[in-house]
């Protein structure tokens, strides 16, 4: 018989790097069938695009660096233990030399990234 867990074990260490609209990151928890949410380490980039997402919500948390977090016509300044939630709907785009936690609630889909 085989049984589901009620833990999931992610290593960042093995997880790939791949291309965001924010830079790059790493997305643990994605095969959750539940889909409740999802983990990512975030680098963000230059180029960072403003985005925006129909039904996902993001809490971002800088883990180390500073820059500036666009969100709709505001900006944040971002740095070193600051965690922002962003609802559905707002666009947004981090800038500067970060590195920052991304959970998105429910999990990440691909298909609710959205760019005007």
């Amino acid at each position: 018989m085989n049984e589901e867990k009620n833990y999931k074990v992610a290593d960042f260490s093995a997880i790939p790097a791949q291309p965001c609209p924010c830079g790059e990151t790493k997305r643990a928890f994605l095969d959750d069938p539940e889909q409740i949410a999802s983990f990512h380490i975030v680098t963000i980039s230059e180029n960072s695009r403003i985005h925006y997402h129909k039904k996902m919500t993001e809490i971002y948390y800088v883990l180390e660096g500073e820059g500036i977090l666009e969100l709709d016509n505001n900006k944040i300044k971002l740095q070193q233990g600051i965690s922002v939630m962003i609802k559905p709907g707002c666009r947004h785009r981090a800038i500067g030399n970060l590195t920052l936690i991304n959970v998105p609630i429910p999990a990440f889909d691909e298909k609710d990234e959205w760019f005007d």
